[in-house]
C-alpha cells in the first residue's frame, strides 16, 4: 500500500485551527476601531506563519491558513459574491443551558456573480509560507449553502423567477471563476465545506426542508447536478474535495443520522475527487454507505474528533479503518479529524495542545496503515 503523492493525503485534515489569543484580541480591537484593516492583516499574517509551521512540524502534507482570516467558515466567503447578502447569526441559549448558533440566513438579492478574486491574496500569502514539497490547501463553503438554508424563499424571485437552470448556472459560473483565479495563483487543492448533504441525513433537518417546500429525497440528486456544474468548470489538475459537516460550533453538533439517504447522490453522482466524511461517533452511522464509492475517488475518514480533547487509541482507529475497508478499497481511503478545530472564530472546547496530539495521532496511524 503506497503513500499518496496527490491530495488528499493518507493523513489529512479539514482546515480550521483554534485562533491564538493575540489574534482574537486584534479582531476585537479592529471591531472597536482601535486598529485598521492593514494592522489586523499583519497580525493575521503572523498567526498564519505560526500555524503553517505547526502543521509542518506535526507531519501534515496539506497545509491551510487555519481559516485565521475568517469569522465563519461560510459567510466571509459567500457575502463577497455579487448578489448575496447575509444576516449575521445569533447565539441561542437552550433551556438546558447549552448554546446553539442560529443558522445565518443568506439571501440572494440580485444575480449571483463573481465580482472579485475572493481567496487569491490569502492564498498568495499562505503559499509564500509553505515549504517546498507540501501542498497549500484552500477551503471554501459549498455552493449548496446558497440554497439549502433559505430554500426558494431565500432567493430573489425578481432576479430568479425559476431556479432551474439560471440560478444554479450563475452560482456555478461564479465558483468556476474563483477556482480559475486560485489555479492561476498556483492552487491545486480546494475543499468545499458542505453542511447540507449531512443535514439531509437527519430526520429533523429533512422535515425542515419539507416545510420550506423542498423534497429531502430529491434534494441530494439536485445538489449532485449543481456540484457537477461547478466541477465542469474546475481547472484540469486541481483536486476538488467536499467536507460533509454535521455542525461544529463550540463542540456542539447540529445533525445526526446515517449517510444512507444521500450516499448514492454524494459518492456515485457527484463528479468530485474526494470526500471528507465525519465518522467520529455513533451519530454518523455505519460504513455501509461507502459501497457507493466508485473507482478513482477517495474518502477521507474523519475518525478523530475535534470536539473533545480525549485522545482516541490507535487500535480503535485501525479497527474502524478495517471496517470501512469492507465497503470501499483501502487504497481509496485516507484518515483525518472529523472537522476543523474552529469552524467559527469561537473555537471548539479543546486545548491547543490537544490539536497537536490529535493531528500527530492521525499522521502516525496513517503511516502504520498505509506505509
Amino acid at each position: 500500500m503506497s503513500t499518496r503523492t496527490l491530495p488528499p493525503f493518507r493523513a489529512d485534515h479539514v482546515g480550521s485551527f483554534l485562533r491564538p489569543k493575540y489574534l482574537l484580541d486584534a479582531r476585537e480591537q479592529k471591531a472597536r476601531g482601535e486598529i485598521g484593516a492593514e494592522q489586523l492583516r499583519a497580525v493575521e499574517d503572523r498567526a498564519i506563519t505560526e500555524i503553517v509551521k505547526f502543521q509542518e512540524d506535526v507531519g501534515l502534507q496539506s497545509i491551510t491558513d487555519g481559516e485565521f482570516r475568517r469569522t465563519y467558515f461560510h459567510i466571509d466567503f459567500l457575502e463577497q459574491l455579487g448578489g448575496v447578502k447575509t444576516d449575521i447569526p445569533v447565539t441561542i441559549r437552550k433551556p438546558d443551558g447549552t448554546e446553539e448558533l442560529a443558522p445565518p440566513v443568506m439571501r440572494v438579492v440580485d444575480k449571483v456573480r463573481h465580482v472579485k478574486d475572493i481567496q487569491r491574496a490569502d492564498f498568495d500569502y499562505l503559499k509564500s509560507q509553505v515549504s517546498a514539497g507540501r501542498t497549500p490547501k484552500v477551503t471554501i463553503p459549498s455552493p449548496t449553502m446558497l440554497h439549502f438554508r433559505g430554500g426558494r424563499a431565500g432567493i430573489s424571485k425578481e432576479h430568479y423567477p425559476e431556479l432551474e437552470p439560471t440560478f444554479y448556472d450563475d452560482v456555478a459560473r461564479a465558483y468556476g471563476d474563483e477556482l480559475q483565479s486560485l489555479f492561476d495563483a498556483g492552487c491545486r487543492y480546494v475543499q468545499m465545506d458542505d453542511t447540507n448533504m449531512a443535514y439531509l441525513c437527519d430526520e429533523k433537518m429533512r422535515e425542515a426542508a419539507r416545510q420550506r417546500g423542498d423534497d429531502p429525497n430529491e434534494l441530494p440528486h439536485r445538489y449532485a447536478k449543481f456540484i457537477n456544474k461547478v466541477v465542469a468548470l474546475k481547472p484540469a489538475g486541481m483536486t476538488l474535495a467536499m467536507h460533509l459537516c454535521r455542525g461544529n460550533f463550540k463542540s456542539t453538533h447540529a445533525a445526526a443520522g446515517n449517510y444512507e439517504p444521500v450516499a448514492e447522490a454524494l459518492l456515485a453522482e457527484m463528479n468530485l475527487d474526494a470526500y471528507f466524511m465525519e465518522y467520529d461517533d455513533d451519530r454518523s452511522g455505519d460504513f455501509r454507505p461507502l459501497r457507493f464509492l466508485p473507482k478513482g475517488k477517495i474518502v477521507v475518514l474523519g475518525l478523530v474528533t475535534t470536539k473533545f480533547g480525549e485522545l482516541e487509541s490507535k487500535d480503535t482507529l485501525k479497527r474502524r479503518i478495517d471496517e470501512a475497508a469492507k465497503y470501499a478499497p483501502l487504497e481509496q481511503l485516507c484518515l483525518s479529524p472529523q472537522c476543523g478545530f474552529s469552524s467559527t472564530v469561537h473555537g471548539n472546547n479543546i486545548a491547543v495542545e490537544a490539536q497537536r496530539s490529535k493531528l500527530r495521532l492521525v499522521v502516525e496511524t496513517a503511516a502504520e496503515v498505509w506505509g
